[in-house]
């Protein structure tokens, strides 16, 4: 393709476009023509759209970066060639956008928000299409001449056809590595790119009065502002630079319910840190199919550690006025191309000394919660021979200015990763690819915070049964290290994914990053085989089946130990269908007991259901069902439906209502030393049965009055109830057998005035009496936020927000839907009002 004609508008374009979906590699059922056009300071694309049923085009309307189901125009750009990275600007007939950029060949990244223009029209040949993107919203090298990959594809969704100008079999893999050649662009001088973007932030916060609190007014106002900074340090390097940021979050976080050891995953929203975080994706290049099978790699990068409410306590009879997050004094950011192809991403944050407000007989004093601390991530990578090799780094570093003693206790003072990654294929074709990485971590502090770290999740190191790990009192430092080698075939009809992993006792990404686990060795191996050519019912269908293992550095095969088998099709009528069985044998749980003993688990069988309608049609149904059953009489069944309705094409309301419904036979609950229980080494591991419920609905709204101006709300009513009874206690290591409290000369009482559980677990014998609290509840949670926001000019947002949150726990192990929403309505809440002006500066 050659754009460097004067008169590109004149010519005949490019056109011949192939069919991906429905009949793939058959030619566009519809023309579509392209040209390409550019000056010095942007790239133009231009598209004729022909339609023989103009009156049947989908043009909905959708907020900035909403893939509506809609006919799209998608420009896909490689500036770099690289044959591996580049961007791609979607525009619909109703002239709503999309951008993202593309990774690791064919992985997108919808974060990121470039400045750039379109506009579309619809008439009797069907509609137009006109972008124009300025460079300096790319990034790429600056040269004499340039040859860019690109690529255009069609979207006519009443069809479920998809075409490009580069037919890309579905047998093979990739994406960016297939586009065609522009040549002929040359004398491109975008100059320095520098833009400003100056915030101001009002909010006003109503709660429930509290008498007495001094903090507790009912009544908050706040107001701020701050500068972000954007500088093209070359064509191909940026350096974002925020002061005084605004780090609040538009959407309120997803009401959970968490029982186990582990702590809650919650998704990055804000945009100085979603946005180009592709670059800090590590050990997944190279592979088009990253597959956990029972393990999750540790996340070396956790951007929410930044800025994270505060981690120590107050110990106080007197009222406290505790901060929602720790503030985030300055931060940087620089993303790019350097040298002979690096791509490097850094980021550095400050956060401030947080303290927590105490009123005591109205006498005024503060106490530290969150030390002055320091936030930094290095990420590089470079790609060779084409993208037929790669290798990359990341090393992550956190330092805390501990002062109160108490947080001395407690945090780390120092933390630092260090990890490498990369990928070799292994033909020419790039059918076999064998992928890695292996990292390592070093925490330190004082003796009593490296003594509670070993003690705690996923560590552990206190198991009296465990001869691999073992307590070191004196220890003021924790080292560990993790790797996972992964061979993948990507190609073709038949395909395959093998790996090994392994992540040491030591290894603690947490203070930075994110981990799911420790202590654990694993290996899969996944046949499949996929069919796209159309048949007699079914449109294409795939079906998997692997097996997988968990050990630990013991020896021991942990967790779920599995063979499963996976499948899933799309019908001729555009209805899909997925489901799961996976079957677990017996196996050992080294987290049952947080820290105690080994416990048997019993076999386990579990499956997945989901089928889903048409997605063009008004209404979209989708219906799931998880179900488990264990020999140890435990089951869980977890039905949802999902719904969305598009009355309108600038309306759409989608509701997913969930029902979970579950009994466990061994709930953990709490730990008691005994020296007489000597049957597991001195310590009492209490149990129960557990009868649980949940119930929740998420719904959304989205009211699009143009692509720049529209209103989001979205709702989440939340109730999950547990019922504890049947308590017991662990009767011996290795096993799953429990001795139950009240049956033999053990005797239990529960007191309603002290909401306290009386144990003796021996009668006339010698074991101590011990207590623990009732663990039964009954969360309600009302979350909701209402977003409306207005691009009033490129660049430039106006944001009005309106936060809810209510919360009641009333009635704990009691689950009555009616009267238990009603006290949810009836719940006092806080209210949050937020309007955010920012205003793009562009030098």
């Amino acid at each position: 393709m050659d754009c460097s004609n004067e008169k590109t508008w004149n010519g005949k374009g490019y056109s011949g476009f192939i069919q991906s979906d429905p009949v793939e590699g058959a030619p566009a059922s519809e023309k579509t023509v392209v040209w390409v056009a550019y000056d010095n300071k942007a790239i133009y694309i231009s598209a004729r759209l022909y339609d023989s049923e103009p009156d049947k085009i989908i043009g909905l309307l959708g907020r900035r970066d909403e893939f509506v189901d809609s006919d799209w125009f998608i420009f896909s750009v490689d500036p770099y060639y690289d044959r591996r990275s580049g961007y791609q600007f979607a525009v619909n007939p109703a002239g709503s956008m999309v951008d993202w950029t593309i990774y690791n060949d064919e992985y997108s990244d919808s974060t990121w928000d470039g400045v750039w223009e379109c506009k579309t029209r619809v008439d009797d040949k069907g509609w137009t299409v006109e972008i124009r993107i300025p460079f300096a919203q790319l990034r790429f090298k600056q040269k004499d001449h340039y040859v860019w990959g690109v690529n255009f594809r069609r979207y006519i969704k009443r069809k479920n056809e998809r075409v490009g100008i580069v037919w890309i079999p579905k047998k093979d893999s990739g994406f960016v590595s297939h586009f065609a050649r522009l040549v002929g662009m040359k004398d491109i001088k975008p100059g320095r790119h520098i833009e400003f973007l100056p915030y101001s932030v009002g909010k006003a916060a109503f709660g429930t009065k509290e008498e007495g609190n001094p903090f507790a007014t009912g009544k908050d106002y706040f107001a701020t502002g701050g500068l972000d900074l954007k500088v093209g340090l070359k064509s191909n390097l940026t350096l974002d630079l925020t002061v005084n940021p605004d780090f609040g979050q538009v959407e309120v976080d997803p009401a959970v319910i968490n029982l186990s050891a582990a702590e809650s995953y919650y998704s990055e929203k804000r945009p100085f840190f979603i946005e180009g975080s592709n670059i800090f994706v590590f050990g997944r290049g190279g592979t088009n199919r990253n597959i956990g099978a029972n393990w999750g790699d540790p996340n070396f990068f956790y951007s929410r550690r930044i800025g994270r409410p505060p981690q120590g306590g107050v110990d106080t009879d007197g009222y406290v006025d505790y901060p929602d997050w720790s503030t985030i004094l300055a931060a940087a950011k620089v993303t790019g191309k350097i040298g002979n192809g690096w791509n490097i991403g850094f980021i550095s944050a400050l956060t401030q000394r947080e303290y927590a407000q105490i009123d005591l007989d109205n006498q005024r004093s503060r106490e530290e919660v969150e030390p002055f601390s320091s936030y930094t991530v290095l990420r590089a990578q470079r790609e060779f021979n084409e993208g037929r090799q790669g290798l990359g780094l990341i090393s992550t570093g956190v330092l805390r200015d501990l002062r109160n003693p108490a947080l001395k206790d407690t945090l780390n003072r120092n933390a630092f990763s260090f990890g490498v990654d990369g990928w070799t294929f292994l033909d020419k074709d790039k059918m076999w690819v064998v992928s890695g990485w292996f990292g390592a971590t070093q925490v330190s502090g004082s003796k009593e915070a490296i003594w509670d770290l070993q003690h705690s999740y996923p560590h552990y190191f206190q198991r009296p049964d465990a001869s691999h790990v073992s307590l070191d009192e004196n220890a003021t430092s924790m080292n560990g290290w993790a790797g996972r080698l992964i061979l993948n075939k990507q190609k073709g009809n038949f395909v395959v994914n093998a790996a090994l992993g392994a992540i040491s006792p030591g290894f603690n990404s947490r203070d930075m990053g994110f981990q799911w686990s420790g202590d654990v060795i694993n290996g899969h191996i996944m046949v499949a085989y996929r069919s796209f050519k159309p048949g007699k019912i079914f449109r294409n269908w795939n079906v998997h089946l692997f097996t997988q293992r968990n050990y630990d550095f013991g020896g021991h095969k942990i967790g779920e130990q599995r063979l499963i088998f996976i499948g899933s099709a799309q019908f001729l009528n555009y209805w899909s269908i997925y489901g799961q069985l996976s079957v677990n044998p017996e196996r050992w749980s080294k987290d049952l007991t947080r820290g105690g003993p080994l416990t048997l688990l019993p076999p386990t069988t579990w499956g997945e259901f989901e089928i889903a309608s048409d997605d063009r049609k008004p209404v979209v149904l989708s219906l799931y069902s998880y179900f488990s059953s264990s020999q140890s009489g435990s089951w869980e069944w977890s039905p949802s439906l999902g719904i969305r309705w598009k009355p309108g094409s600038n309306f759409n309301i989608s509701l997913n209502p969930r029902y979970s419904t579950s009994h466990g036979v061994a709930q953990w609950v709490t730990a008691v030393d005994d020296e007489f229980m000597a049957d597991t080494y001195g310590t009492r591991y209490i149990f129960a049965a557990i009868d649980q419920k949940i119930v929740s609905c998420s719904i959304r709204l989205n009211w699009i009055f143009t692509p720049k101006l529209s209103l989001q709300a979205y709702i989440q009513p939340f109730i999950a109830v547990g019922a504890y009874k049947g308590f017991k206690e662990l009767a011996r290591p290795r096993s799953f057998d429990f001795n139950r409290f009240g049956q033999g000369d053990s005797s239990i009482s529960y007191s309603d005035v002290d909401e306290l559980y009386t144990v003796d677990p021996d009668g006339p014998g010698a074991a101590p009496v011990f207590t623990f609290g009732n663990p039964d509840f009954n969360y309600k949670s009302l979350r909701g936020t209402v977003v409306l926001r207005w691009e009033y000019r490129p660049g430039s947002t106006l944001y009005a927000v309106w936060t809810q949150n209510r919360a009641d726990y009333s009635y704990p192990g009691e689950f009555r839907l009616g009267r238990d929403l009603g006290n949810l309505f009836r719940a006092p809440g806080d209210d949050i009002f937020m309007i955010k002006f920012t205003y793009r500066l562009k030098i």
